[in-house]
């Protein structure tokens, strides 16, 4: 998922609620419908495309899936532009490497 960096707490409470601790977060910039700001400096207009961004990815067991998003969408939509995107891939295999275990003992 792509949020606003203000909304990280949000996202990481509704992770730990699930009782899902595993993530990772980047740091990250970029634009969709926004299409940036502008910004005046010392005089000059300066068009800044591109927007500070959360990542957060994770993995989680198909069925809560769908709970997942309607708990992360509640609890960062402020209904303006830029709140941001989920996106769900699905995923091969999982292999915990201190273990050696897979599949579902992994996740």
């Amino acid at each position: 998922m792509i949020i606003r960096p203000e909304k990280l707490e949000e996202v990481k409470a509704v992770l730990n609620n699930l009782c899902i601790y595993g993530m990772t977060v980047t740091m990250t910039s970029g634009c969709g419908n926004q299409k940036g700001m502008k910004e005046v400096y010392h005089g000059t207009v300066y068009n800044l495309n591109l927007l500070p961004k959360v990542k957060v990815e994770t993995v989680v067991h198909d069925e809560i899936v769908t709970e997942l998003i309607s708990k992360i969408c509640e609890a960062v939509k402020t209904g303006e532009i830029g709140d941001g995107k989920i996106f769900v891939f699905p995923v091969e295999e999982a292999v915990r490497i201190r273990t050696g275990e897979s599949g579902d003992d992994a996740i």
